[in-house]
């Protein structure tokens, strides 16, 4: 290990021989600062304050930025132009401190606790322009590091230029390598997010054309399916009517056929024994007329057998019918839309079930996928 010495050259005159009386000791290449700052790093780091876990994200939109420096550097005047040419609304809370000298350490950690104890600021920025290591010290001082590390608001190192590097900047949760990079750094510009919100707007609004008129052709097929049933229902109750006047016609065809039946037998018997034709006559009269209204009843069965089995095909066609067997409609509140998949609903919507008779307000408590079932 080279060091540096400081001292008096003096000559020991006995042997001749030149001697240093030292006053100072210090490594080579490293001053006393730049010493006392690698072992307090050392550690702070060692106690785990540096860690990444413990840093915390900066807001995405603050509405209130805090900003702890002097009021005569050039470093808040750099912030205050970024953040109002960025955020033209934002809140500003500046804490004015000293940045070096003997109390700026102090006052740093005072401004640091005052900000924290304000719920409404959402970001702190904290630091100074360029220097020495003597005049940057302030935010290597082991008191300013603890402070920023016990921050529940998220604090932003701001210390000199890029090349400077102080315990702050490992402290932070995020360095900047200048005062203004940590003013773009905090908000962004408000432009671009009116322009990104305007873009957003169009798109919804086009979405939104899109979802209408998909549900509009929906409800237009659902429409011409309804219609298409009450007409094959108009068709088929037309079918009905037609076989019940057939039916009708061959009853009456048979009739007819009967009476003239009758009459000939009648006609037989006057030529005959008036006594014994008309007995004959009417032991003929019974059997005709049982045979007779065997035929109607077969005739009459069998088109009563199929106006029920055209009763039935256009009851199944009838969406009340399927109702009527125990099931319903499920409808989505408010939209309106018809539910085929239990995936398609979130737990806590409501739903309306159209039953055969009326309808239910329902509540969706759990979801059950294919393979719960």
């Amino acid at each position: 290990m080279q060091v540096i010495v400081r001292g008096r050259l003096t000559v020991y005159e006995p042997r001749g021989e030149y001697q240093i009386v030292l006053d100072t000791v210090e490594p080579k290449g490293i001053g006393a600062l730049q010493l006392a700052f690698e072992q307090l790093k050392e550690r702070l780091a060692a106690e785990g304050l540096f860690d990444q876990d413990r840093k915390k994200s900066i807001p995405e939109f603050p509405r209130t930025v805090g900003v702890v420096t002097s009021l005569t550097g050039a470093a808040i005047r750099d912030i205050l132009a970024v953040l109002r040419r960025r955020w033209p609304t934002l809140h500003i809370l500046i804490a004015p401190v000293h940045v070096q000298g003997e109390s700026a350490g102090r006052q740093i950690v005072e401004a640091l606790n005052a900000l924290n104890d304000l719920s409404f600021v959402d970001v702190i920025i904290v630091g100074r322009g360029g220097g020495s290591l003597e005049d940057l010290w302030s935010f290597n001082e082991e008191i300013v590091v603890r402070a920023i590390a016990a921050s529940h608001v998220p604090v932003v190192s701001a210390v000199g230029h890029e090349i400077d590097v102080t315990l702050a900047d490992f402290v932070a949760d995020l360095r900047a390598p200048t005062p203004s990079a940590a003013a773009e750094a905090v908000v962004p510009v408000l432009a671009e997010i009116v322009e990104r919100l305007r873009e957003l707007k169009v798109r919804l609004g086009q979405v939104m054309l899109r979802h209408c008129a998909f549900e509009r052709q929906r409800l237009d097929a659902g429409i011409r399916g309804v219609t298409d049933v009450r007409f094959r229902l108009q068709e088929a109750a037309q079918r009905a009517d037609d076989m019940v006047d057939r039916l009708r016609e061959m009853v009456q065809q048979l009739l007819t056929v009967g009476r003239e039946r009758v009459h000939e037998v009648q006609r037989d018997l006057s030529g005959l024994n008036p006594i014994l034709a008309v007995k004959q006559g009417l032991a003929t009269v019974p059997q005709f007329s049982k045979r007779l209204e065997g035929q109607m009843e077969a005739v009459l069965a069998q088109h009563r057998h199929r106006i029920n089995a055209t009763l039935a095909q256009l009851n199944t066609l009838s969406p009340l019918a399927i109702l009527g067997r125990g099931y319903s409609i499920l409808q989505t509140v408010p939209a309106g839309q018809v539910l085929h998949r239990a995936n398609d609903v979130e737990v806590g919507q409501e739903m309306l079930a159209q039953l055969a008779s009326g309808r239910l307000s329902c509540m969706v408590t759990r979801v059950f996928d294919d393979s719960s079932v």
